[in-house]
């Protein structure tokens, strides 16, 4: 008679691990789940942002291509006739070519009065942040108390000082403010205390060099990139300008860009001939913005990477 050979039964670890290898694997995608929701939730947000600001941008593109009865008759986006030259040709010819008064004026402003007051906020901000003189801390508390003073807030008492001067509808009258810039000394100050080290500075001293003699030969080449960060805002600011030009001219030929077009678009209600002429000029005062950024990207890039240090 063959005996009967029984297996013994299986240990509770050994029958616990099988029953772990046999139950399937919990999913284990909840944090990369969470993850590429979060990826896209922030695209999305940056390309609403990218819509918000190229859809004018686009409009005003397409809109200065339209004819004065293509204006009225097509939407926003809508391809009409391309009456991109005529619009351009009547721009400069419409008032005797004032327009051409107005850019002229956007670049005097904007340009001079950009490289002259970036050059004066740097100056003060190295003095304010590398020369030890009395008051030094209460200057600087005042110019930062200068930054939260709303521009509107200025142009009635800046109109009465130059009315007392005799300066009002001239250029000076919209030149001369644009020089001082609370927040681009605060910029420098911020750059000089990160670029320019004092012991250079004690140095060009020893060697017998006067302070405006070590302001332009060391720190000012120290503080370039600084200096065409300030440039570019001053420039921005400058060339967007519009209520100041508004409270000090009537002169049309003294009139920027911003307020000659702003004059012809309150004549666009009544004469509708108007409208592809502001289009038309609104893109054309975009285009030395958008060159200027792209001109001096690469030092406005390492300049705010500079005044973030501090």
């Amino acid at each position: 008679m063959s005996a009967t050979v029984t297996s013994p039964p299986p240990t509770a670890a050994h029958g616990a691990s099988g029953r772990r290898r046999s139950a399937p694997d919990a999913p284990s995608h909840g944090p990369r789940g969470s993850r590429w929701t979060s990826r896209a939730a922030v695209h999305g947000v940056l390309l609403l942002a990218a819509l918000y600001s190229v859809l004018p941008l686009v409009w005003l593109v397409t809109s200065a291509t339209k004819s004065v009865g293509d204006f009225s008759a097509t939407s926003a986006f809508e391809l009409a006739h391309f009456n991109l030259w005529g619009n351009l040709r009547d721009l400069f010819a419409r008032e005797d070519g004032v327009f051409l008064h107005w850019i002229r004026n956007s670049l005097l402003y904007a340009g001079v009065g950009a490289v002259l007051g970036a050059l004066i906020c740097t100056a003060c901000g190295y003095a304010v942040a590398k020369l030890d003189f009395p008051g030094r801390r209460a200057l600087f508390a005042v110019t930062l108390a200068g930054v939260l003073v709303p521009p509107t807030a200025l142009a009635l008492p800046l109109y009465l000082l130059a009315s007392n001067l005799h300066l009002v509808n001239t250029l000076w009258a919209v030149f001369l403010p644009l020089l001082s810039n609370p927040f681009g000394v605060y910029l420098a100050r911020t750059f000089a205390d990160a670029a320019v080290p004092d012991e250079v500075l004690e140095a060009a001293r020893l060697d017998g060099a006067g302070e405006f003699r070590i302001f332009l030969t060391v720190a000012l080449p120290m503080m370039m990139p600084g200096f065409v960060t300030i440039v570019l805002f001053q420039f921005v600011s400058i060339w967007n300008n519009f209520f100041l030009p508004l409270v000090m001219l009537t002169d049309p030929e003294l009139f920027p860009m911003t307020l000659g077009i702003y004059q012809w678009n309150t004549r666009a209600p009544q004469f509708p001939d108007y409208n592809p002429l502001v289009i038309t000029g609104s893109l054309l005062a975009v285009v030395p913005l958008v060159i200027a950024f792209v001109v001096l990207q690469r030092q406005w890039r390492s300049g705010l990477a500079a005044g973030s240090v501090k």
